[in-house]
């Protein structure tokens, strides 16, 4: 005699990707260039090229975007920014958005 059982099943479950977030580094008057480099090469690991880039767009244009992550990663990373901040004396502030 067998037990066994056989189950069927016959929902497709629908796989969501998770949100991703944008974190911009917003500009500021008081946040030196080598500070905002800086923060870019340790927090967001960009190369020294690629920091002076996104420097440069917070720069000219109020704000630069650092990347794209998850929601947790995302605000780790913001947290992160304001952390380095405000132990050098510097108002530089990141944000998210929703992608």
């Amino acid at each position: 005699m067998s037990n066994e059982i056989e189950i069927e099943i016959s929902e497709e479950l629908e796989v969501e990707e998770p949100k991703r977030y944008n974190v911009f580094l917003l500009n500021d008057d008081y946040s030196t260039m080598d500070f905002v480099i800086d923060v870019l090469v340790k927090v967001f690991r960009k190369s020294i090229s690629e920091a002076e880039a996104i420097m440069l767009s917070v720069h000219n244009n109020g704000k630069g975007l650092c990347g794209v992550y998850s929601f947790e990663i995302a605000s780790t990373k913001v947290a992160q920014v304001k952390t380095l901040a405000r132990q050098k004396g510097f108002p530089l502030k990141a944000t998210m958005e929703e992608e």
